[in-house]
């Protein structure tokens, strides 16, 4: 079981839920009844953005990119590569981009730059977690769930080497875990 490989949980399922709706209201008021694309960064990001997209008041649409500067690695390797591309075009649409977290920053502002290109009337970008003192470039969310500490998170789409993800919490790892 996942369990038993998680030190403590930081952010508990009613929590998480909690702030997704109360971010949800927030981008609701901020678009009101305009149209918005999400964008969710795959696939850390898939559980946010669902229980993000349910807990809207108007109607938003999806897409996916997949973005990877880790690999199966705990750190970031700082080289971002684009493994999906969008399938709708963004042109002259708000668009959000749905993140999981933002440690570095490196990946979300390669993205963001990126998507800046296609030409939308409106980019932001909501994250579940951040951890601003890790940040190399500079990239900041307009919607951000939680501010965590500097500890090795799983859960909520989160993981390592692609396990842990279907954790409804949000838990620090081990350390033994990552460090074999």
């Amino acid at each position: 079981m996942a369990d038993e490989f998680v030190e403590k949980i930081l952010l508990d399922e009613k929590t998480i839920k909690k702030r997704v709706e109360e971010i949800a209201g927030e981008i609701s008021v901020d678009y009101d009844s305009e149209a918005l694309l999400f964008i969710g960064v795959l696939k850390g990001s898939v559980m946010f953005m669902a229980d993000l997209m349910r807990s809207m008041k108007s109607d938003v649409s999806m897409d996916f990119m997949a973005v990877s500067s880790y690999g199966a690695s705990s750190k970031s390797s700082g080289v971002v590569r684009i493994l999906k591309d969008l399938d709708t075009d963004i042109e002259g649409k708000n668009v959000l981009i749905v993140e999981d977290i933002i440690d570095t920053g490196t990946t979300l502002k390669y993205l963001y730059e990126y998507l800046m290109g296609k030409r939308p009337k409106s980019l932001k970008i909501a994250c579940l977690l951040d951890r601003p003192y890790r940040r190399k470039v500079d990239i900041k969310a307009d919607y951000i769930g939680f501010t965590i500490p500097d500890e090795f998170v799983v859960g909520y789409g989160l993981d390592y080497a692609e396990k842990f993800r279907q954790l409804p919490y949000i838990g620090i790892l081990k350390e033994e875990v990552y460090k074999k």
